[in-house]
């Protein structure tokens, strides 16, 4: 039992320590010697769990999707929680689940490398994380709509486009500026979208 469990701590520690490599590094100039040094370990220690790079990045980006999937949960289909909760929840629960992503790339390396990853011209993802998180933010505007807890006017296809496209494009300028992804900009982002998202009213109204 001891060596099983030291066997799953050491691949833990090697899958964290590649993720550290690719998010700063990229795949490209990522080495499995750099990864093994990092993560205290032999070559051999990590050749017996990851029999490359590209297996490595797998692991990472797979343990990114259920990261990610933990953090936004199903999207709204009218028989779960937010059905019985309100119309309104389906937007406030779109800003907390933005938040809530924000905070697990600034605190989640293996998150956070998993998006890294999915940008990388150099390494073809088997994981879509934009896209899913595309898809989540479209499916809770639908429905959102579908029930009328967008402002009159307001076609959820627009939303999903300025929502993605800002949220996604915070992550790639926080790989550089990591006020990006701070609360405080995400806020500033839900300030001035919600007045225009929402009935007049009803809703958030301050992204927070």
């Amino acid at each position: 039992m001891a060596k099983q469990e030291r066997a799953v701590r050491t691949r833990a520690t090697v899958l964290r320590s590649a993720a550290e490599i690719f998010d700063t590094d990229g795949f490209v100039s990522a080495s499995l010697s750099s990864i093994s040094h990092r993560a205290g370990v032999s070559s051999g220690a990590l050749h017996f769990h990851f029999a490359n790079k590209g297996a490595l990045a797998e692991a990472i980006e797979k343990a990114a999707e259920q990261r990610l999937w933990r953090i936004t949960g199903p999207a709204p289909d009218g028989s779960g929680e937010f059905g019985a909760q309100g119309d309104v929840d389906l937007i406030q629960n779109l800003v907390e689940t933005s938040h809530q992503l924000f905070d697990g790339l600034n605190s989640d390396v293996i998150l956070r490398a998993g998006f890294t990853l999915g940008c990388e011209p150099s390494w073809s993802s088997l994981v879509d994380l934009h896209g899913q998180w595309r898809d989540w933010i479209g499916d809770t505007l639908r429905y959102a709509a579908k029930t009328g807890a967008l402002a009159a006017g307001t076609e959820p296809e627009d939303v999903v486009t300025v929502v993605a496209a800002s949220t996604v494009g915070f992550e790639a300028l926080g790989r550089k500026d990591p006020t990006w992804l701070s609360e405080q900009r995400l806020a500033q982002f839900w300030q001035f979208l919600l007045p225009r998202l929402v009935p007049p009213g009803t809703g958030p109204q301050k992204g927070t």
